[in-house]
């Protein structure tokens, strides 16, 4: 169902239409020119986007919510305040963390502990690499080890990041969130929403250098001293819809197929956030809801 609420990233207002000036010019900047065709996306997505005459489609996914990326506005929802596991949507969390912990030009050096986790594993032991092609891998790939190995870095442990990544949360306004690793993989004691996913997620897409690493389809993966190889984008809905610019997949038994996505069309511009759904509904479910809201005519 439609909503009059609004998503906030920011715990101190609850209007996000009152700064969004100050969001898009300060927020999204980039001195690289590898990221500034996305920051110039950001900037033209700065239409509202309104609430659709057309009733939404009906989908499958247990937790659900859909958001102007603009103003914030909730477009559609369904349970998005229950508590679940999220699963790998949680690296977005992660992400932030890292960017935010100093320059991705600083190396990381893999322990073997960061390589104990299954079953996505990109790294070995020993192996030497920055903090940006870790990051990239996160992203892309969904690499657990990759995950394991920044948090470390970042925070010196497992258990220290895990504090860092919970501290971040509360500032961001995630209120009915607690995280317990940094990959997803299931533990006890570990939640978060559709709704502070979705906050989450409007924070991430106004930094460049992981929109851009999002929205990449797949690249050769070098590690120092073994072959390239290709790591393929785990978000489908990258081909599936032309405008979807990036989003984080995940799974695990207890969370289901999870997909958290971010389309631009016209100016317009939605975070859809599917929780619980299954390998055959994940992609169907997210496409039909955002194009149900980007696709509905002008005016």
């Amino acid at each position: 169902m439609a909503s009059d609420a609004f998503i906030e990233y920011n715990p101190n207002r609850l209007m996000m239409n009152r700064f969004l000036m100050t969001v898009l010019s300060a927020a999204v900047f980039s001195a690289s020119a590898s990221t500034s065709a996305y920051a110039q996306s950001v900037r033209k997505a700065s239409v509202t986007t309104p609430s659709p005459k057309a009733a939404a489609p009906k989908v499958y996914a247990k937790r659900v919510i859909v958001v102007d990326n603009v103003t914030g506005k909730v477009l559609y929802e369904k349970n998005s305040m229950q508590r679940c596991a999220v699963a790998s949507t949680q690296k977005l969390l992660t992400a932030l963390c890292v960017m935010e912990a100093g320059s991705l030009e600083n190396s990381v050096r893999v322990q073997y502990t960061d390589t104990k986790v299954v079953p996505t594993k990109i790294i070995r032991s020993g192996e030497t690499y920055k903090r940006r092609d870790l990051l990239k891998a996160l992203l892309v790939k969904s690499g657990n080890d990759a995950a394991r190995a920044l948090a470390r870095d970042v925070a010196g442990s497992q258990v220290k990041f895990r504090a860092v990544m919970n501290a971040r949360a509360k500032k961001l306004g995630m209120q009915s969130s607690n995280f317990m690793n940094p990959h997803g993989l299931t533990e006890s004691g570990q939640y978060s929403t559709a709704r502070d996913i979705a906050i989450l997620m409007r924070k991430i897409v106004r930094i460049p250098t992981l929109r851009t690493y999002m929205a990449t389809s797949g690249y050769y993966f070098q590690p120092p001293s073994r072959k390239k190889y290709w790591l393929k984008n785990t978000n489908k809905l990258l081909k599936k819809v032309k405008y979807c610019m990036g989003g984080k997949t995940g799974y695990t038994n207890a969370a289901g197929r999870c997909l958290v996505s971010y389309g631009e069309l016209r100016g317009r511009s939605v975070i859809v956030v599917c929780l619980g759904s299954t390998p055959a509904k994940i992609w169907d479910d997210s496409s039909r809801l955002m194009k149900w809201c980007l696709e509905q005519p002008a005016g």
